[in-house]
């Protein structure tokens, strides 16, 4: 007989999805933390306090870590939203009748939207300043070339990065708080059925089935 399923195809995608979500977010948030409170100085003939300081890792370490979390996060993104796609559409129409005065959406959706808003746009902005500094020749603080001034300056484009980067840091945070319980229902379902395995693993094990012989 086919097992009954726990929860659906698509509720487990999304669980495994976010579950990877977060854990990358956290090491991209982290990795990014560390460039904000240790920025390249230089020794400054000995007025940067912080020059040669290292936590955990050198400073090319953690901009591997970043570089590849980050990457790992958009790759996940555009998995995101096609599992999410119905909803998106199904919500923008609202928030856009809601807006002409059609509809009217209750405050936790409106909430809701406006959160999903920010953590698109801010992060759509957050990834464009990345892959900028990623691709464009010379766009780095430490690069001989100097600065390629595409679109805007260096420091320019590092405001933008940083900014863009708590913001939606900030609205993920909220994201996730106004799902929480839906995380915590769903993994909570996980590991009662996983405990129950478990156990009657433990005591089919524990059974020893007596010999017919002798």
């Amino acid at each position: 007989m086919e097992k009954k399923r726990i929860f659906s195809v698509q509720t487990r995608n999304n669980i495994v999805l976010d579950i990877f979500l977060l854990i990358s977010g956290l090491v991209t948030a982290l990795s990014g933390i560390y460039f904000l409170f240790l920025p390249v100085g230089g020794y400054q003939g000995g007025r940067n306090p912080l020059y040669g300081v290292t936590i955990f890792f050198e400073r090319h370490t953690w901009s591997d870590i970043h570089i590849w979390a980050s990457v790992l996060i958009l790759a996940l993104v555009l998995l995101h939203i096609p599992l999410h796609w119905e909803w998106i559409v199904k919500m923008t129409k609202s928030g856009f009748r809601s807006m002409l005065g059609k509809s009217r959406l209750n405050k936790y959706s409106k909430f809701n939207l406006a959160i999903n808003i920010l953590v698109g746009l801010s992060g759509l902005i957050c990834a464009i300043s990345g892959v900028y500094f990623l691709l464009v020749p010379g766009a780095s603080h430490a690069s001989p070339v100097g600065d390629p001034e595409w679109l805007f300056s260096l420091l320019t484009w590092d405001l933008i990065h940083t900014w863009s980067g708590v913001v939606a840091i900030s609205a993920a945070v909220l994201h996730f708080w106004i799902h929480w319980k839906w995380v915590l229902k769903v993994l909570n379902k996980y590991w009662k059925v996983w405990t129950k395995k478990l156990v009657f693993q433990k005591l089919d094990q524990a059974i020893v089935v007596p010999s017919s012989e002798g």
